[in-house]
């Protein structure tokens, strides 16, 4: 399978989301969210503003800016740069959604949470196929802890991606929170056993685990 087939695929099973199956997808993904986010304890985050089949997090969006440092993406050129959320947002190319432009340079975030279409076997982002993303993550300071979000788990087993291909550390779905390092992490099942595994529906002990320090 190549990259481009396996993005159709994902894309077609996004297509078919009802709006109210995603909106009670999109409720458990934000409560996932933000449980590790809270696990974390990073300050300065980089979000998304939703758009078309992305996971809306915008609830996410609203606590964090209680007391964290949120930025979204503003597009400059092939790529973006990360600006401060605030309002208005502007609607911009491709229907996306930009706080006023900044012209500090702010290259340094711990958290990122990042959209995707597809994850392949080595947990690398598919997107739409634009490329920003690949080309922002190596104008920052140092790797933030990456998340990916999808309303619809869409992965595959094989390495479909390329090297110049974000990596995540952890893919939030509506089905749990799964990680490429092996952890302690385990998954309650409907009986009440709790059984090891990657892909989880609650979170314990995740800053352990991943031994992050910020």
């Amino acid at each position: 399978m190549s990259k481009s087939d396996f993005r159709a695929h994902c894309l077609n099973r996004l297509k078919s989301l009802s709006p109210s199956t995603k909106k009670v997808r999109d409720a458990t993904v934000n409560k996932q969210l933000q449980q590790v986010i809270k696990a974390l304890e990073g300050k300065r985050i980089l979000v998304y503003w939703p758009i078309g089949f992305e996971a809306d997090i915008r609830k996410t969006i609203r606590s964090l800016r209680r007391d964290k440092k949120v930025f979204l993406p503003f597009m400059d050129g092939v790529s973006f740069k990360m600006v401060p959320f605030r309002h208005p947002l502007e609607c911009k190319a491709f229907g996306i959604y930009e706080p006023r432009n900044s012209y500090r340079k702010y290259n340094l975030i711990d958290v990122a949470i990042v959209p995707v279409v597809g994850v392949d076997g080595s947990l690398r982002r598919v997107g739409f196929g634009k490329g920003m993303y690949d080309r922002f993550f190596p104008t920052l300071k140092t790797k933030p802890f990456t998340i990916f979000i999808q309303s619809c788990a869409c992965q595959t087993t094989q390495n479909v991606c390329d090297d110049y291909d974000v990596q995540g550390d952890l893919l939030i779905t509506p089905y749990g929170a799964q990680g490429m390092r092996k952890t302690n992490v385990k998954r309650t099942t409907r009986r009440g056993r709790s059984c090891p595994h990657q892909r989880v529906s609650r979170i314990f002990n995740f800053k352990k685990d991943y031994r992050l320090t910020f």
